[in-house]
């Protein structure tokens, strides 16, 4: 197998590394949550084992992330908080498996094991396309009309969302909850603000508006009608 493992305690982290390997699996190690997600969408892993502390990103929100792109990689939450709340969080946020610290390592391998045995999820859709605007999930590249279009990560994130939702409208609560994971209003043009942006990148050069708003509603990505 190949494990990503995202744990920024050093010592847990080159003890488990070791197991894996002495077991016969390729095991690679993050210590920050930014990082890791960024390698867990660009990467191919079998499982990936996650903290829930972590510098950058916690772990909670990392596999919330993960889910939103769509990766359905299996997740084991390998961390010292375990109350009942907290094993419930980590499961609804989108692991498949906690584990609380300390833990014996043959357990690990057993639950680590058991993931990978499940059967292979449906195939990814790694490339969104809406009439010629194509986004490519796995190089994190977005082109339209045969041009490149410079996307800051959370603009990115905002465009894939309106893309997989092609032609249905997505309120302004969706978004903040996919986007930014609040699950509050924020009070804030955060949203209006970067929908400004993004329309200015992908729309105003080439055209044809693909971005359009719903008033009082959301917004809604679609071919001119």
């Amino acid at each position: 197998m190949r494990i990503l493992l995202i744990e920024d305690d050093n010592k847990t982290a080159e003890r488990v590394a070791r197991g894996f390997a002495e077991s016969g699996h390729v095991c690679d190690i993050l210590t920050d949550g930014e990082d890791g997600l960024f390698h867990a969408l660009r990467e191919s892993y079998d499982v990936l084992v996650v903290d829930r502390m972590l510098p950058g990103m916690d772990g909670l929100s990392l596999v919330r992330s993960l889910r939103a792109a769509g990766r359905k990689t299996p997740v084991l939450f390998l961390t010292s908080v375990g109350g009942i709340d907290d094993r419930v969080e980590g499961l609804e946020a989108g692991g498949d498996d906690y584990l609380v610290k300390p833990f014996a390592f043959s357990e690990l391998l057993a639950r680590v094991n058991a993931l990978a045995r499940r059967p292979p999820p449906v195939s990814e859709q790694t490339v969104l396309q809406v009439v010629d605007l194509r986004m490519d999930l796995i190089r994190r590249r977005v082109i339209r009309g045969g041009t490149e279009i410079e996307l800051q990560p959370r603009e990115f994130t905002l465009l894939e969302v309106l893309m997989r939702n092609e032609g249905r409208v997505v309120t302004r609560t969706m978004l903040l909850e996919r986007v930014w994971d609040f699950h509050f209003d924020p009070k804030t043009s955060v949203v209006e603000t970067h929908v400004s942006r993004l329309r200015a990148k992908i729309d105003r050069p080439f055209g044809t508006p693909l971005l359009h708003t719903v008033r009082n509603v959301g917004y809604s990505l679609h071919a001119p009608r």
